[in-house]
């Protein structure tokens, strides 16, 4: 008789505590006190460098900043924020396979955007096709008007690869005015979506300013000798070198260019310029080389952004695709939080609908797609200063390259 009296109280006090959250946080408070969050994206492979700067220390540093003011805000309540991660490996295919495991297997709430370019598009008709949200804040493309019809879920942060090879062919022109440089242009590329696309749209963009390019190369994905590609470069005489470039060729071609003594008055690397280990690496030989991006680092927001990512991840941010990056991260946030429940399709139409106050400055999107971006940048002393944008204030005169010794 007493063991059945203490089960009874127990029993009571369970519905009291259950009766207890349902009044303080809705109706599926119970079920709902977790956002669980998908990501796949490289962790080895030819891009596992480029993601291990800009794409999982902005992972780490968004589920800490949530977390820690105690997670979204939803109409029933707060929820924390757990990610589940798999590698692509640098596998388009190995992407596709692991957000359809997000999605059907571990039925994660949300699946944030994969890292690259190619990878972007390889998923969004997955991403598509099963209702999530896509912030393809790696992926730069002109393929974006197009995108953005067939999917309604698609958004775009980086800009065009027209208003990039626009935006260095624009600087370089400038140069060739000011009588700093010539006409002569070597042109190299990665040959992925990413390296292609740029290439292709570039070499009309050139033409029409004027520019003879007297070497024109693309190299693998992952190549691991690159001085061939320099060599050639070199042998042609040319007045500015362009490479359409991801992260571990935009270290190597640098490298072999000083090797082989390429030392032109406009040096232009793509991917990775920004990152602070290509200027620990290259040192003064760093200054002024110009490349993809940029940011404002002197904003009182991504002074901040930078001390938190140290403090948080004990890594460095790069200056310009980590905080937009953490941005897009930012955006999808306040988007569940204005909608105050997990519903895609609704957070889907929030993002069209809203502008979002991020570390970069607002975001909106017109058409799916951000009309406010850096464009170039370039390393003046230690950081690396956005030179050119579309839509963002603060961008710095382009400075002389000092010779390499």
């Amino acid at each position: 008789m007493k063991t059945f009296l203490n089960s009874k109280k127990l029993m009571l006090s369970v519905a009291a505590a259950a009766f207890t959250a349902v009044g303080v946080f809705g109706g599926d408070a119970a079920a709902q006190q977790t956002i669980k969050m998908g990501m796949s994206a490289p962790k080895t492979g030819p891009l596992a460098g480029g993601a291990t700067v800009t794409h999982w220390p902005n992972v780490k540093l968004w589920v800490h900043d949530v977390n820690s003011r105690g997670g979204l805000k939803l109409k029933n309540g707060r929820a924390k924020v757990e990610v589940i991660e798999y590698d692509d490996r640098t596998n388009p295919g190995e992407a596709i396979k692991n957000i359809n495991r997000l999605a059907t297997q571990d039925k994660v709430d949300f699946i944030l955007a994969p890292f690259g370019t190619g990878f972007n598009l390889a998923t969004a008709p997955i991403f598509n096709k099963l209702g999530y949200p896509q912030l393809a804040v790696s992926a730069i493309t002109d393929k974006i008007p197009t995108l953005t019809k067939r999917y309604d879920n698609i958004f775009f942060m980086l800009g065009s690869t027209s208003t990039f090879t626009g935006s260095v062919v624009k600087i370089l022109k400038k140069m060739r005015s000011d009588g700093k440089i010539g006409n002569r242009v070597a042109m190299v590329n990665v040959a992925d979506a990413f390296g292609i696309e740029l290439a292709a749209a570039a070499r009309p963009v050139f033409k029409e300013a004027g520019f003879e390019i007297v070497y024109d190369k693309s190299y693998p994905l992952g190549a691991k000798d690159l001085s061939p590609i320099v060599k050639g470069a070199k042998a042609s005489n040319p007045d500015a070198f362009v490479a359409w470039s991801y992260p571990p060729d935009t270290f190597a071609l640098t490298a072999q260019a000083r090797i082989n003594k390429l030392d032109v008055k406009a040096y232009y690397t793509a991917v990775a310029t920004p990152f602070p280990s290509f200027k620990g690496k290259f040192k003064d030989a760093a200054e002024g080389i110009l490349g993809a991006g940029g940011i404002n680092p002197d904003t009182p927001e991504l002074k901040a952004y930078f001390k938190r990512h140290k403090e948080v991840t004990g890594k460095d941010a790069d200056y310009w695709a980590s905080a937009v990056t953490y941005a897009s991260f930012e955006v999808l946030g306040q988007a569940i939080e204005g909608v105050g429940s997990i519903d895609r399709k609704a957070v889907t139409e929030y993002i069209k609908q809203h502008e979002f106050k991020t570390v970069i400055g607002p975001v909106k999107f017109v058409n799916q797609n951000s009309e406010r971006f850096w464009t170039v940048g370039q390393w003046q002393g230690n950081k690396f200063y956005g030179v050119s944008s579309e839509g963002r204030p603060g961008a710095r005169p382009v400075i002389d390259k000092p010779d390499w010794k």
